[in-house]
This record gives C-alpha cells, structure tokens and sequence, in this order.
C-alpha cells in the first residue's frame, strides 16, 4: 500500500508544488489534489516538467475530487461538465485514475426524487471518466449528528451505498473507503472482508475520540491510532481483499493545530510507519 496525504491536518503546507516536496521529503508516496489545484502549476511550469517533478520526488497524485456539484440544482451540476472534462485530460495526462466524491448521508429534497437525479447525475459523471480511464469513488459520510443535518435520511453505511453503486450501474464506480465513516456507521470487519478489492477506489484513514459513537463530530478527529477506532484491523481487513493502492490520511480538525506543518508531518511520518509496521504492511 501507498502512503499518502491530504491537506487536512498537516497544517499550511502552501502551493502544490511545495506540498509534493514535502510529502516527498516525510515519506509519502501520494497526496490527493484537485484540477484546479494542479492546473496553475501546469500552466506555469508545463505538464512535462510537472511529470518530472513528481517522478524526482516520488510522488503520485492518489485522488482527483469530483468538480461537479451533483447535489443541488441542475444549473450547478451541468455548469460543472465542462471542468469535469478539463480536469479529466489534466488527471489522466499526470497518470491519476482515480477519482472521488462525498455523499452527505442526508438531503432537504424529497429522497425518492434526489435518489432518482443523483443516480442520473452520478451515472453521466461516471460515463465520462470511464471513457478516460477513470474510476469514481463514493464516500458515504457516517457521523450521526450530520444524518439529521438536513430534513430527510439518505445513504451512510457500507451496504447502503453498495446498492446505490449497483444502480448507477456503471463499472468504473466503487467505494472511497474512510476509516472514521466506517467506524461512526458502526461497520464491521465483515462489511469489508466481503467487499471485493475492484469496489475500493480509494481510502482515508485518521482517529475519532474516546466518545460514545453517536456523539462523534465529523470534524474532531484524530491521528491514527490515538483514538478508539481499530485502524490495525481495518487496514489488515484492505490487505485480506488484496488493496494495494494508497492510504490517505486525513484529519478535520474545527480549528488549525497550533502548531508547524513541519511537526505535524513528521508526526505523520510516525504513525504511517508504526501503523503499517503493525498492520504487516511493511
């Protein structure tokens, strides 16, 4: 597996450029970006000399975020198709194939009708990446304070957003695995022995508090392994189904750590290589 990052939780890293060095320089073999993050540095420097600096560093891009806002009106969401394709050139051009998308676990719409849209929504989106090689991953979002957020339930668990996938019905759509969703939607480890590896897109791992499960906030988490959830086995769990792609930390914190992006990555450093170390991944 590849260890990667995100910039949640490593403090002000700066430009792209920057954040790829450092990533480099602590470890990590990926960072998840967007198109419009890595666009200006292309535009500056080339997409040659782009390629070059990733391949110095040793670092890939792990994950594209979806640029389209599938969730709201239709104005939005074809507004959105256009940068869709400009970011899927651009992804595929710097070898990324992989792409994800959240999908809050509730909605003010009516659920029959934003179930109905946002199949078709997601299914356009998948059609286009899929001609450019590119698979979409879908993170459902599991704390329970953000279930009653909006007026009516949606989708937060392993199964649920299973079955949403077999009705999008479109090959190159699987699953953005979060340690911390899977945790706060109470899944089990059978929920991810019984996955197959082509369902995971992507993963996400960081820590929740010594708090009852329900009372887990979105964005408090932790470093993995200073919490409750069993980080060791559910990266055990990816290894058993045969995951071998990248390990994205990911920490939402409600207000910036005080502390240097230099500490917090060294920090990192730390818990990927203890955790890999006893998960048996190194």
């Amino acid at each position: 597996m590849i260890k990667g990052l995100t910039r949640a939780g490593i403090g002000d890293v700066g430009s792209i450029e920057n954040f790829v060095k450092l990533a480099s320089q602590y470890g990590f073999g990926a960072i998840d970006t967007t198109g419009t993050e890595v666009e200006p540095w292309v535009d500056k420097d080339g997409l040659e000399n782009v390629r070059e600096q990733l391949l110095k560093h040793e670092v890939t891009f792990g994950a594209f975020l979806l640029p389209v806002e599938w969730r709201y009106t239709e104005a939005q969401f074809q507004s959105g198709l256009v940068r869709l394709v400009k970011d899927a050139e651009l992804s595929v051009a710097l070898g990324c194939t992989n792409w994800w998308t959240y999908v809050l676990p509730a909605t003010d719409y009516d659920t029959a009708r934003f179930t109905a849209v946002s199949t078709k929504r997601l299914r356009i989106c998948a059609q286009i990446l899929g001609a450019y090689g590119i698979r979409l991953g879908l993170e459902f979002i599991g704390p329970h304070h953000m279930r009653s957020m909006y007026k009516n339930p949606f989708l937060w668990n392993i199964p649920g957003i299973l079955e949403w996938i077999d009705a999008i019905n479109e090959k190159n759509v699987g699953l953005l695995l979060d340690c911390f969703h899977w945790y706060t939607s109470e899944g089990t480890l059978e929920d991810l022995y019984q996955l197959n590896v082509d369902q995971v897109v992507h993963v996400h791992i960081n820590d929740a508090r010594h708090v009852p499960v329900k009372e887990v906030l979105d964005n408090d988490r932790l470093f993995a392994g200073e919490g409750v959830i069993p980080v060791i086995d559910f990266l055990q769990a990816l290894k058993r189904i045969g995951y071998n792609g990248v390990i994205a930390q990911e920490i939402l914190t409600p207000n910036p750590v005080a502390t240097s992006p230099e500490n917090l990555l060294s920090k990192s450093e730390m818990v990927f290589k203890n955790l890999f170390a006893a998960a048996g991944l190194e």
